[in-house]
């Protein structure tokens, strides 16, 4: 029982944690092109 007072507290903090990053890098806009890295790799760049 004890160790719940430690784990409770520490998934919370955890929790919130996660949250925090998601929206970090939601706010720097790691989200906003989602479909353009996948659709470069199909381009066919080479010349001969």
């Amino acid at each position: 029982m004890e160790s719940l007072y430690l784990l409770v507290p520490l998934s919370v903090a955890l929790i919130f944690g996660a949250i925090w990053v998601f929206f970090k890098a939601s706010d720097d806009g790691q989200f906003d092109d989602l479909e353009g890295p996948a659709l470069r790799i199909l381009q066919d760049d080479d010349k001969a």
